[in-house]
């Protein structure tokens, strides 16, 4: 039986990982030339920095089982337990569950789910049809790991189930800025959550989340803000620059700053289901099928691989 997992971000990597260990033919496709998805980290001056998910957290014992294996390898390390929350001026520690990160980026998780995986990169889906085919070639089922509107961008109108699945899910945009500063200057902090900001949900201290140190942010846009400035990226690096020296009330202007732009950020509606399934044997999974969190991902697309192996084993 062959399958294809069209996306290869933690949900299309853990859904191809069950679906291998089960025996099955597994072809894993991605339109970028990395696999990770959201789990994207980019060398900026040399250095590797987060621009897409800013943590992980973990509450589900399985999905605890794979954190500790990624802990004993040396790819993922607790960061903090305590966030702090600005508004107006204000500065509060919010305490909360442990945050996770990444020595190496937490692209590396990505990669360490992939390894072994028939993965073709560079390699981007026009149409998923009836029968079912990809492309016009016929599998035994199809895997779509990715957001609601590009899903419904590919599958053939005859498929009401999938299409319906997906129909409903909004999205929120959102622009990832690095910058890069002469030295650390910043107050004491891990990370922040900006409440009420024009421009700003969140600021991180990428060398305290990486742990090397460097005085390296990253920070986050609003849906609304990113919404006005798609494709804006100078402006929008210094704007940011702006905001975030405001917030902070940083003495120095970064040296450099970066922004990647993402469409298709944060789920706004995410679903009360963990994956769908239907009788076409076209699944649909990601962080988008409950809280929009990494675990959410990987526990979606590994309860779509058991489904698809026990349908097709």
């Amino acid at each position: 039986m062959s399958v294809v997992v069209v996306g290869a971000g933690i949900a299309g990597l853990a859904c191809a990982r069950v679906l291998a260990d089960a025996g099955l033919d597994v072809r894993l496709l991605e339109r970028t030339p990395v696999v990770g998805g959201r789990l994207a980290t980019r060398r900026y001056d040399g250095r590797p920095a987060d621009i897409g998910a800013a943590y992980f957290t973990v509450s589900d014992p399985e999905f605890e089982a794979v954190v500790r294996d990624w802990r004993d390898a040396g790819l993922a390390r607790e960061w903090t337990d305590t966030m702090v929350a600005i508004e107006d001026g204000r500065r509060e520690p919010r305490p909360g569950p442990m945050r996770w990160a990444a020595p190496r980026g937490l692209r590396s998780l990505a990669e360490a789910l992939a390894d072994g995986l028939a993965v073709k990169l560079q390699h981007g889906v026009a149409a998923v049809e009836p029968g079912p085919m990809v492309d016009g070639v016929p599998v035994d089922a199809v895997v779509l790991a990715m957001p609601g509107p590009q899903a419904l961008a590919v599958l053939d109108p005859c498929l009401r189930a999938a299409r319906a699945a997906v129909d409903g899910q909004d999205w929120q945009p959102s622009f990832a800025v690095t910058l890069r500063y002469p030295e650390r200057t910043w107050p004491d902090f891990h990370g922040a959550f900006v409440n009420g900001h024009e421009v700003l949900t969140s600021i991180c201290d990428d060398g305290d989340r990486r742990g090397d140190g460097e005085p390296v942010l990253v920070a986050h846009t609003t849906a609304a803000y990113t919404a006005a400035r798609l494709g804006a990226h100078d402006r929008v690096i210094a704007e940011v620059e702006d905001a975030v020296e405001a917030v902070l009330g940083l003495p120095a202007r970064p040296i450099t700053g970066y922004a990647h732009q993402w469409q298709h950020a944060r789920p706004d509606t995410p679903s009360a289901a963990p994956f769908h399934l239907d009788d076409d044997n076209i699944g649909v999974c990601g962080d988008a099928w409950g809280p929009s969190r990494l675990q959410t991902a990987w526990l979606s697309g590994t309860a779509l691989g058991r489904a698809l192996a026990s349908r097709l084993g």
